[in-house]
């Protein structure tokens, strides 16, 4: 996701990354976010948004890479046709890359220069750069032109490099001197699948205590997949980021609601919550903390919960 701000001394670096990465910044100052499709990196990163206006751009986009001028700046190209020549070793105009992020229209899918030696994307992914497709940049170009200089914020999936690589079965259960349900088994022959947003082995653990046999599976598992395993239940886990930047997430949740009960932790229920046509926008101060005293008003037992680093955002 792209968003941006005006430029303002009152916004700092930080509060700016903080705040940038909903649909919209909360406070007296819009930001509008731009879907995208990301050139292989994630995470999140800072800077002043410039334009390349030229024709030229087409072709001498690795000049405009490693111009020290770009230095801390999101680039957007007008061009809406870029990396058809791919990269080569003699258009380099300093020893780096020093651009904080590249935005463009159409990616070329395959590459046609007699001097070419990767592709865009492979030579973006190798330094570190941070680079976005399929974006309006016409629309950005006009907001540039009216507002004038804006700081900008990329912010793609986050869940992706904390997620688990293949589907695995956990058995591992509760050290028996932790355990404080002892003698009960709740879950028993209850399959459960869980998506691995960025999940925290005490959840699997509770859950395999409870008796459950649980599948862990990637974020980005189909949900056709998980609905041919019979689950009796699926939890969304918790993860980093913004649920705004990870539709293929949301469009899973939707496809799993109403086929099979599901719950969701922090990432996971702010998933819910957008795919049943809910909004999610960021608290100005998140809950961070632990061990917090849950009372069962039924029982009068007090059980001692974890309400770690939660992500700040709530549905609506």
């Amino acid at each position: 996701m792209l968003s941006f701000l005006p430029r303002s001394p009152a916004i700092d670096d930080g509060g700016a990354l903080r705040r940038s990465t909903a649909v919209a910044l909360s406070g007296a100052i819009a930001a509008r976010a731009y879907k995208h499709l990301s050139l292989d990196l994630s995470g999140a990163i800072l800077g002043f948004l410039v334009t390349a206006i030229h024709i030229a751009a087409g072709y001498r986009y690795q000049e405009i890479l490693t111009d020290p001028s770009y230095a801390g700046q999101f680039v957007l190209m007008t061009n809406p046709h870029i990396g058809n020549t791919g990269v080569n070793t003699d258009d380099e105009e300093s020893r780096c890359c020093f651009l904080a992020g590249l935005i463009i229209r159409n990616l070329s899918i395959c590459t046609s220069n007699w001097r070419c030696s990767e592709t865009l994307g492979d030579y973006l992914a190798k330094r570190n750069i941070m680079g976005i497709y399929d974006v309006d940049t016409r629309a950005i170009t006009r907001r540039l032109r009216q507002d004038g200089s804006l700081i900008g914020v990329l912010s793609v999936d986050l869940i992706s490099g904390v997620s688990c690589d293949a589907p695995y079965e956990w058995t591992n259960k509760t050290d028996p001197e932790w355990e404080f349900q002892k003698n009960q088994s709740f879950g028993e022959n209850l399959h459960v699948v869980a998506y691995d947003f960025g999940i925290k082995h005490n959840i699997l653990r509770r859950l395999a205590s409870y008796g459950c046999k649980i599948t862990v599976v990637p974020s980005n598992w189909p949900a056709s997949e998980t609905l041919k395993m019979k689950p009796d239940g699926v939890i969304f886990s918790n993860g980093p980021g913004d649920p705004s930047a990870v539709p293929h997430a949301v469009e899973t949740v939707k496809a799993i609601i109403g086929n099979v009960p599901v719950f969701g932790i922090c990432m996971g229920h702010q998933l819910i919550g957008q795919a049943l046509g809910g909004k999610t926008f960021k608290m100005k101060f998140g809950h961070h903390g632990g061990n917090h005293p849950v009372c069962d008003l039924r029982s009068g037992r007090v059980d001692i919960s974890a309400l770690v680093r939660m992500s700040g955002a709530i549905s609506t």
